[in-house]
């Protein structure tokens, strides 16, 4: 039988506090879990790619007959499905938001992705080819983790591996959007779009404490919301609207602007191409959802009003001011705080 919402939410709830504070405390070991975290989903992946060319070796080759039967042609519904195998993919971008974080990023950056990138998809898709050879198309679209299906449907007494190499994959994946998330509020509060308090950082660990405590707590109140798809949505479509303008802005920049010096340069088909893309994510889903991709629109419009409060409004009234600066005291004094220095030294 499946768990209580409410025993699941404080399992969740627990998790991201006890990440958060690793993070808080102390950056090697973010970067300790995430990498052994990593490994240990590396291994499992490779299991399920090895147990399903086995199965396809010995003849089972019925489930992948008709694969595409009863599937659709509605640009709307191909879009959203979209969202939840991009979902699969949400670390791509993380990369950059920790740029500060890697030594000799103009170098490293790139390789790092050229790398990546590719050997992810590889694995991904070998292993989603796994499971369609092991798994009929009914099981993976009923399973609520469908590597523990696959794993009690053809490992016999180790699948147990499975569900704890799912706990894991999420663990790391949660880690890792912790890691670079917080990064992002930090420079967004540097650069004066968030508040100042958030671009704070620990004296003792030298870890922006500020903005991951602030992340932990937007984090805790996605857990009102038990339907992950619905979730995935939201956030999906506002990401891919933000992404279109980012790479709509770099189009502009690179046509208004094409002689200003650039460290890490693409060939400009590749920004055109995934704008496009953008794009086609963030229309179609309008006509098949309307009311959740309307829900995603609004909370990403919501943040017009606070930066024209905010930011735009210079003449802000004294008492305003008085109360950012006790909110930015207060949070100095309880996470042990101060605004980072240029030769600050990293954990």
């Amino acid at each position: 039988c499946s768990p209580p919402d409410n025993a699941v939410r404080l399992v969740a709830a627990v998790v991201i506090g006890l990440l958060t504070f690793i993070n808080c405390y102390n950056v090697k070991w973010a970067t300790l879990v995430q990498d052994s975290l990593m490994f240990a989903k590396v291994i499992a992946l490779v299991i399920i790619i090895i147990a399903g060319v086995v199965h396809l070796a010995q003849g089972n080759t019925g489930n992948l007959q008709n694969m595409f039967e009863g599937t659709t042609r509605n640009p709307g519904l191909i879009c959203l499905s979209f969202y939840s195998g991009l979902f699969s993919y949400a670390g791509w971008n993380y990369l950059n938001f920790v740029t500060e974080e890697l030594k000799n990023p103009f170098r490293n950056l790139p390789f790092a992705i050229y790398i990546s990138l590719p050997m992810v998809t590889i694995i991904y898709l070998l292993a989603n080819v796994a499971y369609f050879v092991v798994l009929t198309a009914d099981e993976v679209q009923s399973a609520n983790a469908v590597a523990v299906t696959f794993g009690e449907k053809i490992l016999g007494v180790v699948s147990w591996i499975m569900p704890v190499s799912v706990a894991l994959s999420t663990f790391g994946g949660l880690n890792g959007g912790i890691f670079a998330s917080s990064r992002l509020f930090f420079v967004g509060a540097r650069q004066g779009h968030l508040p100042t308090c958030l671009a704070m950082i620990n004296v003792s660990h030298f870890t922006p404490a500020p903005s991951l405590v602030f992340l932990c707590l937007l984090s805790l109140l996605y857990l009102t919301n038990t339907d992950v798809f619905v979730l995935i949505t939201y956030t999906a479509f506002s990401e891919a609207m933000f992404i279109m303008l980012s790479v709509g802005g770099l189009l502009w920049l690179r046509i208004k602007q094409p002689n200003t010096k650039r460290p890490i340069k693409v060939n400009i088909i590749l920004p055109i191409l995934f704008f496009l893309i953008s794009l086609f994510l963030v229309v179609l889903p309008f006509f098949s959802q309307p009311l959740e991709t309307s829900i995603g629109a609004g909370i990403m419009l919501s943040g017009i009003p606070v930066y024209f409060l905010t930011i735009y409004w210079k003449d802000k009234p004294l008492a305003y001011r008085r109360t950012i600066c006790v909110v930015t005291e207060y949070v100095q004094k309880i996470l042990y705080s101060v605004p980072q220095e240029d030769k600050v030294g990293a954990d």
